[in-house]
């Protein structure tokens, strides 16, 4: 059993309500666990100064703001996501850290028009793995983009190359309703771990000069903040919203057995294990 985001429809009205507002409680240790993540993307998608890009599932608006930065005052860098509590926070950040040239739009990437030929670059970490139909999408994006614009984003690789993702869900499975087994194919946080799915969906709507390269970050956490996460995120803070509290109770102790299996001195050694994928439009 694997942790799996709730499947769509369900996930964007998960988003918008507790989903994303867990996001948005937790977006200071979620913006530092992918700090190198975001790097590498806005590095790829970078179009230079002055240019227009897309951020797809922008969330808080971290990559959003910090291509904003790249671009200059003369580009503009727009965020996309369905979740209102984290495109508020997204806003909220913006105003604060006095970037004008970032905007944030609350939609469905995928079907939502973008424009025709509008963006120099699009890019996106972690955002793209919730279309329910993935064509559509990355056809709709590719219609936003410019001729010859880039495309970069990262997207999960396997569980089994993200031991510990699914670790807390298997702790807790003794104490609460047996949970589907996911299509690793559906909308959800592993549905681009196979590089050969991820090239023909890109493939089918008409990108090309695609690469799909392994993108792995250390990414060491505090055990109190992995038990936060990991209590919070995801199916099991999905579940755990309905449980009473023995249920609750029972679930905490069994994930913390659980991960203190991995802690030395406090910390967990985790890393995350990615795909960074480019392509032209």
């Amino acid at each position: 059993m694997t942790a799996q985001f709730p499947p769509t429809p369900a996930q964007a009205a998960f988003w918008k309500q507790a989903g994303g507002q867990a996001w948005v409680d937790l977006q200071d240790l979620m913006d530092r666990l992918n700090q190198p993540i975001c790097d590498a993307v806005v590095a790829e998608g970078f179009p230079g100064a002055g240019g227009a890009v897309l951020d797809i599932g922008c969330g808080a608006g971290a990559t959003t703001l910090e291509m904003a930065r790249r671009v200059g005052p003369q580009g503009r860098s727009l965020g996309v996501d369905v979740s209102a509590p984290l495109l508020e926070a997204a806003r909220a950040a913006a105003k604060a850290q006095g970037i004008a040239n970032a905007q944030f739009l609350e939609g469905d990437a995928q079907t939502f028009d973008l424009g025709e030929a509008a963006y120099d670059a699009a890019i996106s970490r972690f955002g793209v793995m919730f279309f329910s139909d993935s064509n559509a999408a990355f056809a709709n994006l590719r219609r936003a983009l410019k001729p010859g614009a880039k495309l970069a984003f990262a997207c999960w690789r396997s569980p089994a190359d993200n031991p510990l993702a699914g670790a807390p869900v298997e702790a807790a499975a003794p104490f609460l309703p047996p949970m589907p087994q996911a299509d690793p194919d559906a909308p959800g946080r592993w549905a681009f771990a196979k590089p050969e799915r991820v090239q023909g969906i890109l493939t089918r709507s008409g990108w090309r000069d695609i690469e799909i390269v392994p993108l792995d970050v250390p990414t060491p956490i505090a055990l109190p903040d992995l038990m936060t996460l990991s209590l919070r995120m995801g199916a099991l803070g999905a579940v755990l919203q309905q449980a009473d509290e023995p249920t609750q109770a029972k679930v905490r102790a069994a994930v913390a057995e659980r991960l203190a299996a991995s802690e030395t001195d406090g910390m967990v050694a985790m890393s995350s294990a990615c795909w960074l994928v480019t392509a032209r439009g």
